[in-house]
């Protein structure tokens, strides 16, 4: 397999080292120069051949060398709102671990879910979905949950890199993310769509149609797709803990303990409440940050910081987060889909043939420009889209969620990569995932959702 990757890789990299130098294509030639740079950068993260991280410093050092884009453009991931939410991630998450709150928290709700292995992914998933309606962002969503399974998976025994262990931080990750994509404020490319939709065709799209729309097959179908593949590729057995004994208990609860639960309660509070009061997630989570690293009052010391903060995944989330920045700088993104617009079989009174065609381009869009990119490129052909297939513009708009929420590798969606960074379980995992879901998507979720569509009247 080690073979065949690093074959893949270099087959990739004659490619790329083409379409840069001869440009066949007839791009411009600094177009033509990143698109061969992200095509290695794709395969490196794609195949695993080298870490993440590394594939990430490869990408960012060779745009600005080769000035590809300006640094603000390639480094932006630093300075987006979704890496430093990452940052109050790991350090929140570092707190509910060394306090002892997630072992306390995992002892009051493990009896519930651990009558089989089955019912503990289930039930897990529906709190991942629940947090879903009530937090608007997949990482506060997998920071708040995360330290929880994982004192659950240490109380039943699954030890770092066991079926169990793994199951249990992918059943979290995905729960958080992709069960979001149905519900409107729940993930950050949903909100960036609605915001492109009105401002450049004024159209405003609505909370309870986005739901009725989207969540009964991309939120609660998938969300039972998900727990089934978790548990047929990650098999395990749990012991009952409904009848735990006393010295199983954490001790009682401590004042430490309630600070921390006010803090995060508070925390959770205005993370629920963005729209009114319009502060992002990352600021409220930082200021939380802020709160847990202060002497005294906080619950974590210096080497605390440095042990939570994975700057191994904040590497590979600033590349993929720089990667989509320089697609679109560079105007690459708009060719891709330009082209693909070209290929695709579109025609008017097909609307099954268009429905795919549409979903599928928004898929192959987020390969190139991760997941958050792809409403910033694809929005702006929704009218052109809309008078080559005679659909509805609100149609062709919405083919977008279907396609963005089929996530074919983890580079495409950070919070994936970052949940298993708290975790501390390999991404590797991930991808199995990805691509098994991918799969069963394109096979039998994008179909179904068509006959939902139609019954709700969309066709």
């Amino acid at each position: 397999m080690t073979l065949f990757k690093n074959a893949l890789v270099a087959l990739i990299a004659l490619l790329a080292l083409t379409l840069a130098l001869a440009n066949p294509m007839g791009l411009p030639a600094v177009q033509a120069r990143t698109l061969g740079l992200v095509l290695f950068t794709l395969s490196l993260w794609g195949t695993g051949v080298v870490p993440g991280y590394l594939a990430s410093l490869t990408f960012l050092t060779g745009v600005v060398i080769l000035e590809l884009a300006p640094p603000e453009a390639a480094f932006s991931g630093f300075t987006s709102q979704a890496m430093w939410l990452i940052v109050s991630g790991f350090v929140i998450g570092e707190a509910i671990r060394s306090s002892g709150l997630g072992h306390r928290l995992a002892f009051a709700i493990g009896p519930h879910l651990s009558r089989s292995y089955g019912a503990l992914l289930l039930g897990l998933m529906g709190l991942a979905m629940v947090l879903g309606f009530l937090m608007p962002s997949s990482l506060g969503r997998a920071v708040v949950l995360m330290p929880v399974g994982m004192a659950l998976a240490e109380r039943l025994g699954f030890d770092k890199g066991s079926n169990g262990r793994i199951g249990i931080a992918l059943i979290i990750a995905f729960g958080s993310h992709m069960a979001g994509y149905g519900v409107l404020p729940s993930n950050i490319p949903n909100v960036v769509l609605a915001g492109s939709v009105e401002r450049i065709y004024g159209l405003r799209l609505g909370y309870a149609e986005w739901l009725s729309l989207h969540y009964p097959v991309l939120g609660l179908l998938k969300g039972l797709v998900i727990t089934w593949l978790v548990a047929r590729l990650y098999p395990a057995q749990v012991a009952d803990l409904g009848e735990a004994s006393d010295e199983t208990k954490p001790e009682e609860s401590t004042a430490r303990q309630l600070w921390l639960m006010a803090v995060l309660l508070a925390t959770l509070g205005f993370w629920m409440t963005d729209t009114l009061h319009g502060i992002s997630p990352a600021w409220i989570g930082m200021a939380a940050s802020i709160v847990l690293l202060l002497p005294r009052v906080g619950f974590l010391a210096p080497p605390d910081f440095r042990r939570s903060s994975d700057f191994a995944t904040l590497l590979f989330v600033s590349g993929a987060l720089g990667l989509g920045a320089v697609v679109k700088d560079s105007g690459l993104g708009e060719v891709i889909a330009h082209a693909a617009v070209r290929l695709l079989p579109l025609a008017e009174g097909q609307d099954f043939l268009n429905y795919l065609s549409l979903s599928g381009l928004s898929m192959i869009t987020g390969v190139f420009t991760t997941i958050p990119g792809v409403p910033a490129v694809l929005t702006s052909l929704a009218g052109e889209l809309s008078e080559a297939t005679g659909l509805t513009l609100d149609a062709v708009v919405m083919t977008q969620v279907v396609g963005f929420s089929t996530v074919i590798f983890p580079y495409q969606a950070g919070p994936l990569i970052v949940a298993m960074g708290l975790a501390g379980e390999s991404l590797s995992h991930l991808l199995r995932m990805t691509l098994a879901l991918t799969l069963v998507t394109v096979v039998a979720l994008i179909p179904l959702n068509y006959l939902w569509w139609q019954v709700m009247g969309m066709f």
